[in-house]
């Protein structure tokens, strides 16, 4: 599904030059539940930026669903994001003078979908995230939790093979973090891969695989057994604190 074949990735700061990923070998396959994890300036945002074709990368390969993403047009890179890609973001993004129902239905105004036929699709969206009687309300009418299941009711509606979530419980209390991630699991039970990045231990320990960044590459992958341990480690820390 995801394959990156020694990335890197530099910014150019004035006469200086940031080297963020400094050569990324990594392979998520379809169904995959993953988070990312690292401090600041790790490189995990711009990681995440690269697997979902907003920002280019400098050297390496990526391949995504067999295709090389690698000096496309703006016109392709944008089709190839519409058709496999949703975005869940720790703001939720979304457009402050639309309704619910309006937000839900944007990514459909932009495949030429008519207004009646994407609304109505909005609405069932909607429906599923246990907000259809929010849908005529508008963003500062409604709490995080809310917000963020219409994010994740729009990155849904395209029907993408992949979701990519920027910090999507950083905005969120404890309780409603866990409906959020409870939701993502749901969504990849359905069979979409689900890449989330995080700096909260609880929060990545709710994937199936975890994967660590540190000064710009993979310092660890925590899978299976692993992780595991790891959710026993998060527990007992959590006792002890």
């Amino acid at each position: 599904m995801i394959k990156l074949n020694n990335i890197h990735k530099s910014y150019e700061m004035g006469n200086n030059s940031l080297h963020v990923l400094k050569g990324i070998d990594l392979e998520i396959e379809q169904g995959d539940f993953v988070s990312i994890m690292g401090s600041s300036g790790s490189g995990k945002s711009t990681l995440l930026n690269i697997l979902g074709m907003l920002d280019n990368y400098d050297k390496g390969s990526y391949h995504l669903a067999g295709n090389l993403i690698q000096n496309m047009s703006e016109k392709k890179s944008a089709k190839l994001r519409n058709d496999m890609v949703g975005f869940v973001f720790q703001s939720f993004n979304l457009i402050s003078f639309k309704n619910a129902m309006e937000n839900v239905a944007l990514p459909l105004y932009y495949k030429g979908i008519p207004r009646k036929k994407r609304n109505l699709i909005a609405m069932e969206y909607l429906e599923k995230m246990g907000l259809k009687e929010w849908a005529n309300h508008m963003p500062n009418e409604m709490s995080g939790g809310q917000k963020q299941r219409v994010a994740i009711a729009r990155a849904l509606i395209s029907n993408p093979k992949i979701i990519l979530a920027d910090e999507p419980t950083g905005a969120l209390d404890s309780a409603t973090s866990y409906e959020v991630m409870e939701i993502l699991k749901d969504v990849n039970d359905s069979g979409i891969t689900v890449i989330i990045v995080t700096h909260e231990h609880d929060i990545a320990a709710l994937t199936n695989q975890i994967i660590r960044l540190k000064d710009g590459l993979i310092h660890e992958i925590i899978r299976n057994g692993e992780l595991k341990e790891f959710k026993k480690n998060l527990i007992r820390g959590l006792e002890i604190a």
